[in-house]
């Protein structure tokens, strides 16, 4: 096994903020739907809606980031080995067959992780990025009688955006699971948090790339 630095500063900056804000937004978003009571609904509000724009922020810082360094191409998804990597995790962990497919710094995610994280990205994030702005817009601008939004009913915008947390919160939840599936059921975590992680030394054909090119 060979220590490998396979997530960049800013990857893991960009990784826990979007969680941090996720699970705030899932927490005041049951507030507002008067699920729990903690910070009272008009604090609940006002902190779901500036939670949400500095999520739409950090989504854009990373998206910039993604298409700058390359990084979108981890989300390509490949299905030579889709099959293998499903019977994998519904089966093959729990007899202790070998992993079908191996991490390396220019592939970090299996085939059925990318196609999970480009689902979240092209679908989850976007229908609860769009049906929250179409509900915080879904009013008459006074100053010219505009209607931003019609012919939608708010209740409609509403469940979809209800729907859209739900999936998310499902995703959390399999994702967290699916980090104790590593070479130890902490290893990913610990690879989250200082960007290093211990990869078969054979597989790894991308090298620290010189004190580690973190920007």
């Amino acid at each position: 096994m060979k220590k490998v630095y396979i997530y960049k500063r800013f990857e893991r900056f960009w990784h826990w903020s979007q969680a941090v804000l996720i699970l705030f937004l899932a927490l005041t978003g049951f507030e507002v739907h008067d699920s729990i009571h903690l910070l009272g609904y008009e604090k609940a509000v006002i902190y779901h809606q500036t939670a949400g724009w500095m999520l739409l922020g950090l989504i854009g810082l990373a998206i910039f980031w993604h298409v700058t360094t390359g990084e979108w191409k981890q989300y390509i998804p490949s299905f030579s080995k889709l099959s293998a990597q499903i019977r994998y995790y519904t089966y093959g962990m729990f007899k202790g067959e070998p992993h079908p497919t191996h991490k390396t710094a220019r592939n970090k995610l299996n085939p059925l992780q990318a196609v999970t994280y480009l689902g979240f990205k092209l679908v989850m994030a976007p229908l609860l990025i769009v049906t929250g702005l179409m509900y915080m817009f879904h009013r008459t601008i006074d100053a010219n009688n505009m209607v931003l939004i019609s012919d939608i009913p708010l209740e409609i915008v509403a469940w979809l955006h209800t729907l859209g947390a739900y999936l998310i919160l499902m995703f959390i939840i399999i994702h967290v699971y699916m980090t104790t599936t590593g070479t130890t059921p902490i290893s990913n975590l610990k690879a989250m948090l200082t960007g290093y992680e211990l990869l078969e030394d054979e597989q790894d054909d991308v090298n620290n790339e010189k004190g580690n090119d973190e920007d």
